[in-house]
């Protein structure tokens, strides 16, 4: 069996966002940015490539926002 897994290197365990190749200004999926925040910076395809995964998180994100901010309206206006 063969690997392609370069082993030695001096970015094994350095986080993704911090390598040298990772940050040339270019665009992050949706999918990209949960993988780096679920796994702390280490994988940036931990959810895979597809998009709906990123959106699926954004929008429970935005969904928990808004009715977090309704139930204060409803409850709070009481």
């Amino acid at each position: 069996m063969e690997t392609k897994f370069d082993f030695s290197g001096k970015n094994l365990f350095t986080p993704i966002a911090f390598r040298d190749d990772f940050n040339q200004f270019a665009r992050l999926s949706e999918t990209q940015a949960w993988s780096l925040f679920f796994t702390a910076s280490r994988e940036d395809n931990a959810l895979g490539f597809d998009r709906t995964a990123g959106r699926f998180w954004t929008g429970l994100v935005v969904a928990s926002i808004i009715e977090a901010i309704i139930g204060i309206v409803i409850f709070q206006g009481f």
